[in-house]
Formats: structure tokens, sequence, C-alpha cells
């Protein structure tokens, strides 16, 4: 039952690939939508999410739109009428309740780069003590287009670095090697839904204790397919929870779990 376990997460992820649909067809209708969530999250240590929002969506281009915005989303008309007449054949949204970093729109999820977008729930608690090492390791070219001062644009830009093109579960293994062990502050907490345009992948991970929450659903009415923080539908007997310490791919042929586990 929703709501039954300890609640661990703090944002709220919603994905879709699938035809062309338009965005309010997830964030917006569905009896529990990330907009819903947004106010009434009922597997969040928060059920209010109100630090900000965004959605990254792809078109005829390479490279994905994005539209992010520091007022609480059901705050922002402008967010409606954007998923009302915006389609796309895959995208993610993201609502925010903020652990590390400033409200800013520089903070908000998604964060782009290239072909690629991502979006994170979770926490690296003993973030501040690593960052300066994790931005080091980074190649100039990741560094320079850094904005914001979250733990979650530096996974994204991590994990860009460790060769996320080439090999996911590769890349996801090198980065939580280079996140290193908890700190005194409490356990690593990620769930993490990313794109290249082609594929979403989803991953949950927690050093100890329950990773935050991401279900997949089955084949929608039109044929797609969806991830969400919480069953848009709000029964979580119709969507599967998506593995621990496994990257999982999704297209509109179906979700695989790729080779390894990322953190045997």
């Amino acid at each position: 039952m929703l709501g039954s376990k300890a609640a661990t997460d703090m944002c709220r992820i919603a994905a879709y690939t699938g035809p062309e649909i338009p965005l309010e067809n997830i964030i917006v209708r569905p009896a529990h939508s990330l907009l819903e969530q947004s106010q009434h999250a009922t597997e969040a240590k928060l059920a209010v999410n109100g630090d900000g929002f965004g959605i990254s969506w792809y078109g005829a281009d390479t490279a994905p739109g994005l539209y992010r915005d520091v007022l609480p989303a059901w705050a922002d008309e402008n967010l409606t009428n954007l998923c009302r007449m915006v389609h796309s054949r895959l995208f993610i949204a993201h609502i925010r309740a903020s652990t590390v970093g400033e409200t800013s729109r520089a903070n908000c999820h998604p964060f782009k780069f290239g072909k690629w977008s991502f979006c994170h729930n979770g926490q690296i608690p003993h973030f501040k003590a690593i960052r300066r090492r994790m931005q080091a390791a980074l190649p100039d070219h990741l560094f320079e287009v850094m904005q914001g001062t979250t733990d979650s644009e530096m996974i994204f830009y991590t994990l860009l670095a460790n060769g996320l093109d080439a090999d996911p579960v590769a890349a996801m293994h090198a980065t939580l090697q280079q996140i290193g062990p908890d700190g005194t502050d409490g356990p690593i907490k990620l769930t993490c839904v990313f794109s290249d345009g082609q594929t979403l992948f989803a991953f949950r991970h927690a050093s100890s204790g329950t990773a935050p929450s991401l279900y997949a659903s089955g084949v929608l009415d039109n044929g797609g397919r969806a991830l969400a923080s919480e069953p848009l539908c709000g029964t979580a007997a119709r969507w599967t929870a998506i593995p621990t310490d496994t990257i999982c791919a999704m297209t509109v042929a179906g979700m695989n779990t790729l080779d390894a586990a990322v953190a045997a």
C-alpha cells in the first residue's frame, strides 16, 4: 500500500517514452500526476515538494528542450499551458524538495548536456566533504558548464566523465566509487532517471536502508511506458518497483535490466 514503508524520498520524478503525447498526459492529468504529487506525495519524506520544477523533452533535435523554474509547480500557470501545448515522444519531469543547494533555476532538475538529460531524487549527506575532490576530477569541458551547487548536478557530470555514452553500468559504478563510503551524516541515497533521447534509464541505490522509490508502468493505453516516483494512478499494484543497484533501460519495446549489478 502506498505510504506504508518508511518515507525516505524527497523530490518526485515522472518520465515517459512512446508515441508522441502532450506532456500533460503524464504531468498534469492522471489522478496521482506529478503535479498532484507536488502537494500530496504519499511515499515521500515531505508531502509538499515546492522548491522548483523542470521538464526536459525530446523532439526532432538530438538535444532536449528544457524548461525549469523556482516556483512551486502548482503556482506556475505556464507549466500547465506548456504541458498542454508541447507534445513529445520522450520526456522527464521533476519537482524538487531541496536538500543541497539553494532554490535557484540552476539547481532545478533536469540537467542537460549534449543529448543527455538527467534528474535525481536523494542525497549525498557528506557532499560538502567530497565536492572539491569531485570537481577536480571533472574534465575541463564539463567543469566549465556546471552552473549550480547541487550533489545532483555533480552526479550527472561525473557520470558523463566516467563514460556514460559508452557504458551506463560502468559509469554508474565508477561514480559510486568516487562518491565513496558514507560519512557521519547518514547513508547515500540515489534514485536517478536519465536519457540519451532514445532510452530512459532508471537507477536506485541506498548505501543502507531504503532507496528512494521509483516505479515502472506496464504498457499504457497508447502503447507507451512511464516511470514515476509514485504510481500515477495511485495504485502500486499496477506498477513495478525498479530494483536497486541495477540500471534498467526502458524503451517502447519494453524494459531490460543491463548486464551487471552496479554496486556489486
